[in-house]
């Protein structure tokens, strides 16, 4: 039978030194499909988030207990691979975090982590990055390297922004632009999954609609599980919702459902309004 789920996770329960703050969280989060997790802030969802690639445990006062699976695996073995992990699930943050280097080289920097060799492109390294060549060059380019920049710049729909300067400072971009290029970064290496914290909590109306078209498009790609405050936004574009309140999943179901018939009390309430 095929499995139509890319995430499972089962009794998961996470402690910050004594104090619990995810408890008994078991839920099957659909392949293919937007979902967006919302809740109260504290209630733990950018918690339960980052357990789903173990950038949680770079925190040395979290444990972890539970079953997280992705695509059978079970991701909290002894013999996980985190590189590998990490590269399935991409990850973008809640403020836009570009690298202090060209527009180009962040795109290229989740290759390099991913153990892409040299010579899997035909240029060095040094000459990929530095040398100064046209929009058109790079675009027409039969380089493995340049095929995956430019790719994934055209997937996060900014390539017609930033093709005439891929090698200026990502710092110069705008903060929407930034976002952008961050999940551009993100998709370049092919991940399966990608999870994004509140991406678009320090944007302006305009960008946000763009983050959210951006979404919608890689849906069709990519299993997206994103956090967000903004109930307007998880209506717009998710497809399930996982209600967060007190570090417990409440409910989760389809978004319809959940905005207009949900089951819990608790979730009829804040979706309506009378807490968060």
């Amino acid at each position: 039978m095929k499995n139509n789920y890319t995430l499972e996770v089962k009794n998961l329960q996470v402690w910050y030194e004594d104090q619990q703050v995810l408890k008994q969280i078991s839920v099957k989060i659909p392949k293919g499909k937007i979902t967006a997790l919302i809740g109260a802030s504290g209630s733990g969802k950018s918690t339960f988030l980052r357990s789903l690639n173990r950038i949680l445990e770079t925190n040395p006062v979290v444990k972890i207990d539970g079953l997280v699976k992705i695509g059978g695996q079970k991701i909290y073995e002894p013999t996980t691979d985190l590189i590998e992990l990490r590269r399935k699930v991409g990850m973008v943050f809640q403020s836009p975090t570009p690298f202090p280097k060209s527009i180009y080289e962040n795109v290229a920097f989740g290759l390099k982590v991913a153990g892409v060799k040299p010579n899997q492109s035909k240029k060095p390294w040094w000459q990929i990055f530095e040398q100064k060549r046209t929009a058109n060059e790079i675009e027409n380019s039969e380089d493995f390297m340049d095929k995956v920049v430019v790719n994934s710049l055209k997937e996060a729909a900014l390539w017609k922004e930033v093709k005439d300067r891929l090698h200026t400072s990502a710092l110069k971009l705008s903060g929407g632009q930034q976002q952008r290029l961050c999940i551009a970064r993100a998709i370049a290496v092919q991940p399966e999954i990608l999870l994004l914290d509140e991406p678009c909590s320090a944007l302006d109306p305009i960008s946000t609609k763009k983050i959210e078209e951006l979404l919608l498009k890689l849906s069709d790609k990519y299993t997206i599980v994103i956090v967000t405050h903004n109930l307007h936004q998880a209506k717009r574009i998710s497809d399930h919702i996982g209600f967060f309140h007190l570090g417990e999943m409440i409910e989760f179901g389809e978004s319809q459902y959940i905005f207009e018939k949900p089951e819990q009390k608790l979730t009829k309430e804040y979706v309506g309004g009378h807490f968060g």
